[in-house]
Order: C-alpha cells, then structure tokens, then sequence
C-alpha cells in the first residue's frame, strides 16, 4: 500500500472517467445506429458513432494499464478507523468497475463489429449496472469526505504545487 496515488495513475483515472462520460454521452446515436442494422439497414458514417467505438477501444487500452500501475504501486490504505464494511463495500465495487470497464467495450466490439445480438443485450444491461457503480463511487466519495471528514477524495486530485 501506498501513502498517495501517482500523477499517472491520478491522470489515468481521469482520463478513464472523461472516455466512459463520453460513452454515455454518446449512446443514442449508436443505440439508433444498431437499431437500424437490427432492421437491416447500414448507417452511414457517422462521428459520433466512431467517437463511441473509439472511445471504448481507448477505455480497454487503459484499464490494463491502470491494473498494472495498482499492482506495481499499490492503492492508497483505507483511512485509519474506516469501518471494515465500508472496506470490503469499496474493493467490491473497484472490483466491479474494473471488470465493467473491460466487458463493456468486449461487448460493445462484440455487438458492433460481429453483429452479435446477446452481446449488445449484455452491453445495454451493464451500462446501467456501470452508472449504478459509478455513482456509489462518487458517493463514497463524497461520503468519505463530509461524514467522515477522511482525506479519501483528495486522493485522487493532482498534488498542488
């Protein structure tokens, strides 16, 4: 364990953060993309369908970068007296994340290029498992630092100076 995350791994997660947004942001038009392939018709080129697929392509590169750098640096400890729920309830959900960050753009691949039905299925369902994790995160987040008043949040912030 470490004292603080590395600006790397600080960046990483941002970076992570601003793609998957992004994703979401950009749904619809893939979603009606799909919608008309189902129907057997091709869609023609579009930017915001390409920002999407290129978006989850770069979320896949990452995020075995980002395992890499947990593993060679560590993660921050959990604050002193941090109840062992809320301990286990936060390497669940990181847990969780990592494996959605991977399967959602396998997924995503696996409907879009291979035409595969169950995977676009899977890929709808865990968007909002996604943004349900996402916002247990930040609310942990949050939690850690108004309730517990813990440095938690911080961590993740590029040092000053």
């Amino acid at each position: 364990m470490v004292a603080a995350y590395t600006r790397t791994q600080i960046r990483l997660h941002w970076i992570v953060f601003a793609l998957i947004a992004l994703q979401y942001l950009l749904h619809e038009p893939i979603a009606r993309a799909w919608d008309m392939l189902q129907s057997g018709v091709t869609p023609g080129f579009s930017p915001l369908i390409a920002a999407h697929v290129l978006g989850g392509l770069l979320v896949l590169l990452f995020v075995p970068w980002r395992i890499a750098l947990r593993r060679l640096h560590g993660v921050a400890p959990p604050p002193a007296g941090e109840p062992p729920l809320l301990q286990r309830l936060a390497k669940a959900t990181h847990a969780a994340l990592y494996l959605l960050m991977v399967l959602m753009p396998l997924s995503g691949a696996a409907a879009w290029f291979g035409g595969i039905a169950p995977a676009a299925e899977a890929h709808e369902a865990m968007r909002l498992i996604l943004l349900a994790l996402i916002a247990l995160h930040a609310a942990g987040a949050v939690y850690h630092r108004f309730v517990l008043k813990s440095d938690v949040m911080a961590r993740m912030l590029p040092p000053r100076g």
